[in-house]
């Protein structure tokens, strides 16, 4: 891939799940160190296109392109994806009974770092990095050893997955409604860690209905997705738009 091109290239993609096709012909361009806003109305297929670039079993790649870094996406195997530099937070974090967060958060970071050449973390070095992590983004320590996402709240769930961010520090990082169940602090947090990694050369593709938030985070693009394509493309000024006409009244005012 040249200095020039794009981090993320997608291209026609269409995504089916079971019998339904829901992402039509979707194609995109995220350069490094960019932000993209995806808006769209419930069912128009914003997690799915997160899900699919992260090779999530149940959404079926039917045709069409995603490369990163040149590299073919769609060619991985979601561990893969992820060892490339491929970030995705879920709308609703699922618990993963019996596995420690440190654990799992210290054999994720030690997997990508390997994939990178880099030596692994030792026990001590991840704790006292994970430590003052979660110091930063308000997360009690004492998450860190209890099993991942058992017991948490909302909150905490999404501040768990801002620790998983901040740690592995991906090349591209897909987040999935971040600010959802995040109190006024949660959401400067996640602006907060956004700004210092697109400093540091990640690029994001952010999923909000947030208008503050969105504001806070001064977006390079903002797409709007409906029936599972993308209909407009715009800055700032698309996202305050939606918000105040909601996206029946954008979609008809864009096609007018």
């Amino acid at each position: 891939m040249t200095s020039s091109s794009p981090l993320l290239q997608v291209r026609d993609l269409r995504v089916d799940i079971g019998e339904r096709t829901v992402l039509h012909s979707v194609s995109l361009d995220v350069p490094a160190g960019s932000l993209v806003v995806l808006m769209g109305a419930n069912g128009s297929g914003k997690s799915t296109l997160g899900m699919a670039l992260a090779g999530h079993p149940r959404y079926n790649v039917v045709h069409g392109q995603a490369l990163l870094d040149g590299k073919d996406l769609i060619g991985l195997e979601a561990h893969e994806r992820a060892r490339a530099g491929l970030f995705l937070s879920f709308q609703s974090p699922p618990d993963i009974p019996g596995v420690k967060n440190n654990l799992f958060i210290r054999t994720a970071m030690n997997a990508v770092r390997e994939s990178r050449g880099e030596a692994p973390l030792d026990a001590f070095d991840f704790l006292k990095s994970a430590k003052s992590g979660a110091k930063d983004l308000g997360l009690p320590e004492t998450m860190l050893g209890r099993p991942v996402n058992e017991g948490f709240s909302g909150g905490e769930r999404k501040r768990n997955e801002l620790l998983q961010l901040a740690m592995l520090k991906p090349r591209l990082a897909l987040l999935d409604e971040i600010d959802s169940g995040l109190d006024v602090d949660g959401v400067r947090a996640v602006v907060a860690l956004i700004e210092r990694l697109r400093a540091q050369g990640t690029s994001f593709i952010v999923v909000s209905h947030y208008l503050q938030m969105i504001e806070l985070l001064k977006p390079d693009t903002v797409l709007r997705l409906d029936q599972g394509c993308i209909a407009e493309t715009g800055d700032l000024e698309l996202a305050r738009s939606i918000a105040r006409t909601g996206f029946a009244r954008n979609a008809a005012t864009a096609e007018a």
